[in-house]
């Protein structure tokens, strides 16, 4: 079994998920936007343009998202998305690139558990945890 994240946008999906393949690496492998769905009848024509379905590739996991249709998006709350990497300089990278006009929560740092972890909330609005995997 494999856990995969799926992020809820409020329209800026497709902005969010190139920004996420710049900072993580990675590769989109979909981007479809609400126009090119079946159900293109049922979204008013203003999100035609908006995602319906993107997916980023990160090794052996996805990270996924959509723009929600008008009235159903909720704010993220009560979650992070944990990214684990192998190597201290890493962290760092993905952590500031993640945090750059966003909001750090706690600065990456070495803790009891890790030789680097951090927190934030990016631009976008959701929630990150960035933590080397190599014990302290």
């Amino acid at each position: 079994m494999k856990i995969n994240s799926y992020l809820m946008f409020n329209g800026n999906c497709e902005a969010a998920f190139k920004f996420y393949e710049h900072c993580l690496g990675g590769k989109i492998t979909m981007m479809m936007t609400h126009k090119e769905a079946p159900s293109a009848e049922n979204i008013p024509p203003e999100w035609h343009d908006k995602i319906m379905h993107a997916c980023l590739e990160l090794e052996d996991r996805l990270l996924m998202g959509s723009d929600c249709p008008p009235g159903y998006f909720e704010p993220p709350q009560g979650f992070y998305v944990q990214v684990s990497v192998p190597e201290p300089a890493e962290a760092e990278r993905i952590f500031h690139a993640l945090a750059e006009n966003g909001n750090v929560k706690m600065a990456i740092a070495q803790t009891f558990w890790s030789v680097r972890f951090g927190m934030l909330i990016d631009r976008f609005g959701t929630p990150w945890m960035v933590n080397c995997e190599q014990v302290a």
